[in-house]
């Protein structure tokens, strides 16, 4: 690999990134205070699905987002306006900027930006407003249709919100998108074009003809209870589960921070990006495209692989995406690979898709500041190919010295994400 690339500790506070501000709405949670409770705990937030009949459907389970009122936050006549994914957003963004103590004004909103990525954008709109043109004819379907259903809609709806007029991009790379919108915004405030990025994701598969898709690929798991179906890295794991939400992360430079006076939760470090250039299913058997994203992302942040602690791993709890994912854990971190501990969300909260690397990131980032790395729960048998400390069942308390949070996506997608626990 070639290519050099400033560490962190070189970097003048201008191009130091921190994150400042935490968000979600997610299968755990609609907040952060809940959502971390819950996953720190090992509590799943999996159950029996609620949206839909799945009467005609062998799979009946998923990751839900309950109880959730944006009309407490968002204006009516704009959330009338907003598909699903853009509510999610929206709120863990608010709480998020809330949370970081961010006030978007004259005075600032052209430094700040947001870069928020969905895997797929508006699909309940998409799919109810087929219905309106089937049954009602083409002079019924809403106009807010073609804006509002695209991918950008969620980037979109949190920069009109807050007024953010700075950088503004929605990253779509599937399952790594919400890794890949984080350590995006990372890159945008070092370059100088942003002090402040409302990073994240936001997705909502949970409808019957992504669940007749995922139930087709033969990759979603089953059980008769829910909450025990996820089983990343176990020998008997045999899926995964779907979930939605969102996250949202401020990023924002260590300057900015230091002269706004606010909470710093952990330094953003290091990013890493590539493709499997294979299959738009299965990750390559030899692990290398996920393997070149940690490595980049090992490389950027200058820490040696010894000083990291915590991997939050893409962890799907499907067969080969679990030993390739360990195998490319190992291929970075050589023999310091068996004193890292890794913990998948996903075996709580399921799959949000394009929202799932943006939790994970959040998840992440508690874990450095609270120290606690939340457990991989379900994780029963091993796997002679998954041979790693998987945190099985029960929270870890530790001090988190480093971390990364990995992505693993259909396309081939992948990203990594480096943090640091921030010694002022």
């Amino acid at each position: 690999m070639t290519g050099s690339y400033p560490p962190f500790s070189s970097l003048p506070d201008e191009q130091r990134v921190v994150v400042t501000g935490l968000g979600t709405v997610c299968p755990a949670g609609n907040d952060v205070a809940t959502a971390w409770a819950a996953i720190s705990s090992g509590r799943s937030g999996i159950a029996l699905l609620t949206k839909f009949d799945t009467t005609p459907f062998e799979v009946k389970i998923g990751g839900e987002v309950r109880d959730f009122h944006p009309e407490e936050v968002i204006p009516s006549k704009e959330l009338r306006r907003m598909a699903v994914p853009s509510r999610y957003a929206v709120v863990a963004a608010l709480e998020a900027t809330a949370d970081a103590e961010l006030v978007v004004d004259e005075s600032n909103a052209d430094d700040v930006g947001v870069i928020f990525g969905s895997a797929g954008g508006g699909y309940h709109l998409i799919l109810e407003q087929e219905r309106v043109l089937r049954d009602r004819g083409p002079r019924r379907v809403t106009p807010f249709l073609i804006s509002h259903m695209l991918p950008d809609a969620a980037s979109g709806h949190i920069a009109i919100t807050l007024g953010a007029r700075g950088p503004n991009l929605c990253p779509t790379s599937a399952c790594s998108t919400g890794t890949a919108a984080v350590g995006e915004a990372m890159e945008t405030i070092r370059r100088g074009d942003a002090r402040v990025v409302i990073s994240g994701g936001s997705d909502e598969p949970i409808l019957p003809v992504h669940l007749a898709g995922f139930q087709a690929l033969r990759g979603l798991a089953n059980h008769e209870d829910p909450a025990k179906a996820c089983k990343p890295f176990d020998a008997n794991r045999n899926g995964f589960v779907v979930g939605e939400g969102a996250a949202a992360l401020v990023l924002e430079s260590l300057a900015s921070a230091r002269e706004r006076g606010v909470r710093c939760y952990a330094e953003v470090i290091g990013y890493g990006s590539s493709n499997d250039a294979h299959d738009m299913e299965a990750p390559h058997p030899s692990s290398r495209g996920p393997a070149l994203a940690l490595a980049m992302a090992l490389r950027k942040s200058g820490l040696p692989a010894e000083e990291y602690d915590y991997i939050n791993a893409h962890g799907t709890g499907t067969p080969l995406n679990d030993k390739v994912e360990t195998a490319a854990i190992k291929a970075v971190f050589g023999e310091h690979a068996y004193r890292l501990a890794v913990s998948s969300t996903k075996s709580m909260v399921g799959h949000l898709m394009g929202g799932a690397g943006a939790l994970e990131a959040l998840v992440t980032v508690k874990a450095i500041h609270e120290g606690v790395i939340p457990p991989t729960i379900n994780y029963e048998t091993p796997d002679p190919d998954c041979d790693l400390d998987y945190v099985p069942n029960i929270a870890r308390k530790v001090e988190v010295r480093a971390a990364m949070s990995n992505s693993i996506g259909l396309g081939g997608h992948n990203a990594t994400v480096a943090f640091r626990r921030l010694d002022e």
